[in-house]
């Protein structure tokens, strides 16, 4: 793996420059075009725009499960746009937590196996003190031993999370996490994503159509036609509910816009 400079001042994720085109040079759709956005360590940020706005493709490409066409993405010190397929794969399981709508456990597999996954897919031995602890974090230390289709729906989310974290990664990538959850148990799922900030210093970035889940996010950043084009900082549902109405009538000149950064 090519080393950067670290992951302090350069930030835990680092996109520059980056355009991801889908189908031919000539006939190509731009899913981004020219993302520059920067991750720094502990915080919860959540990317927002309306469909086609690129937010999934970006999302992909961060985490290095897509390759962009163009520009650099950088994440825990590793350049990904130069990785091949092997070190690529070592490093999302190693340094990448995932957390989906669909949750994503293997129902053969016990809740307390599914913690351990990531774990055992990267060759390592999981520790039972380490699984307990955390299921325990996200309140499930005494299901080690169900199979997930014995939880509700916020009980596998809950697991999900416990796996992302497991292997303390650098970052945790969400798509639409608390997409097919009620309204509280959404609201709890959201707490323990923030407890994670708070406690361990974890970096998380989810994708969210909902603006009540982008609520609990210290920075919203604004995708429209593949280019940031905002981005709030500890706003409230209304807030940012009114600059989502206005995504579509923006100027997305790139000249227009600025680069975002977290300071």
């Amino acid at each position: 793996m090519r080393e950067t400079t670290g992951t302090g001042a350069d930030g835990v994720v680092r996109l520059r420059a980056v355009r991801k085109v889908f189908g031919s040079k000539r006939n190509g759709v731009a899913a981004l075009n020219g993302v520059d956005i920067t991750f720094r360590p502990g915080g919860l940020t959540a990317i927002m725009g309306s469909s086609g706005s690129g937010k999934t493709t970006f999302l992909h490409c961060a985490a290095g499960l897509e390759r962009p066409t163009s520009g650099s993405v950088v994440l825990d010190g590793h350049e990904l746009t130069g990785m091949g397929e092997r070190a690529l794969t070592r490093l999302r399981r190693e340094r990448i937590g995932f957390v989906f709508q669909a949750f994503n456990l293997l129902p053969a597999l016990s809740v307390a196996e599914n913690v351990a996954l990531p774990i055992l897919l990267a060759g390592g031995r999981p520790r039972r003190a380490a699984v307990r602890e955390a299921l325990e974090r996200v309140g499930l230390g005494s299901l080690g031993r169900r199979r997930p289709a014995e939880l509700s729906g916020g009980q596998q989310q809950r697991v999900a999370i416990a796996r992302a974290l497991i292997t303390r990664p650098a970052v945790v990538f969400g798509d639409e996490p608390t997409g097919a959850l009620d309204t509280r148990t959404a609201r709890e799922v959201l707490a323990l994503l923030r407890e994670a900030v708070r406690d361990a210093g974890q970096t998380i970035v989810i994708v969210t159509h909902d603006p009540v889940a982008a609520a609990h996010a210290d920075r919203v950043v604004f995708l429209a036609d593949g280019r940031i084009v905002d981005e709030l900082h500890r706003p409230s549902a209304d807030a940012i509910a009114g600059r989502m109405t206005h995504l579509g009538a923006w100027d997305t000149d790139p000249g227009e816009y600025s680069q975002a950064e977290v300071s």
